[in-house]
Parts: C-alpha cells; structure tokens; sequence
C-alpha cells in the first residue's frame, strides 16, 4: 500500500504544499484526483472563504458559510464538502494518484473523503494526504500502521508521488 502524509505547522501551510505537490505532478503528466484547497482571508471576517479546488483542474467549491464576522467555531458547508466528495470519487478510476488537501473534522469522524481514500487504497492508487495536528491522531487510527509520515517539503514530497507511481505502474 503507497499511504502518506504531510502536516506543518501555521495555518494554510499545509494547503500551500500540497497546491505545489499538484502543480510539480501536473507538469509530470501524471493523472491526479482529488483535491487543493485555498483560503482566502477577508479583511471584514474573523474565518477565511475556504476553497476546494476537484482534482485535476476544477470546479473550484465554496466549503465554507458565511456566517458573520462574529462567527466562532467550524464554519465548513458539509454539503458542499459532500457534493465535491462524489466529484472525486467519479474521478478516481484510471488516476495515477490521490491527492487529499486535509484530512480534516469530518474525516477524522470517518465522513468526506474517507471512503475514497479507502478505494484508491483498495485499487493500489497512492495516496497524499494533509493532515493537521489537531486531527493527526484520527488519521493514524484510519491509516494503522501502513502511513507513511514525509518531509514537509515539495521536492520530498514529488519525489515520493513519483517513485509511488513507477512501483505501482511496474
């Protein structure tokens, strides 16, 4: 099984790596499913627009609700999540790869993408998933022993897809 993550610290860190892992494996050629998310910070609101990108290239989801600058808490439209969640899985057979921008709340509730980091799993698709502290316990339970933690950097991270690739094409 070809299962990695990726986390760093600071918000938007990790979602800036895995944008740059999509565009270095774009220019390889490969096939890619899944998906990049970009946050977009509004000066009048307190949480940022959080935008998912569905692999390889579109449409772009608004995940997040606006609910006012004086919002607290979780803000994810999980219907929004949901629809580009079927979006990927229809995208997935014949992909050279699974890229998950986050293993977030509602995965680490055994929602969103999970399932379909399960099937690219069980069809010997690799798979990069994002995943941050606070939900990094969660994953290591999904994942058991068959993750593997890379450097948080691009060239590592590249390189990994890479090499997954060629041994599961050969």
């Amino acid at each position: 099984m070809r299962l990695a993550y990726v986390t760093l610290q600071g918000r938007g860190r990790t979602d800036a790596l895995i944008a740059a892992v999509v565009e270095q494996l774009q220019l390889y050629g490969l096939r890619l499913s899944g998906t990049v998310q970009s946050n977009i910070e509004r000066p009048d609101r307190r949480k940022c627009d959080m935008d998912l990108m569905v692999l390889p290239h579109g449409p772009v989801v608004r995940i997040s609700e606006d609910r006012g600058d004086l919002a607290r808490g979780c803000t994810l439209d999980s219907g929004a999540l949901e629809q580009s969640v079927a979006e990927v899985q229809r995208r997935l057979p014949g992909s050279d790869f699974l890229i998950v921008n986050k293993f977030g709340k509602r995965e680490a509730e055994g929602k969103g993408l999970v399932p379909v980091i399960g099937d690219a799993v069980d069809q010997g698709i690799p798979v990069v998933v994002g995943v941050n502290g606070l939900n990094l316990a969660a994953f290591l339970a999904f994942a058991g022993d068959e993750a593997v933690a890379l450097p948080s950097d691009v060239a590592s991270v590249v390189q990994w897809c890479r090499h997954s690739v060629v041994a599961v094409n050969a």
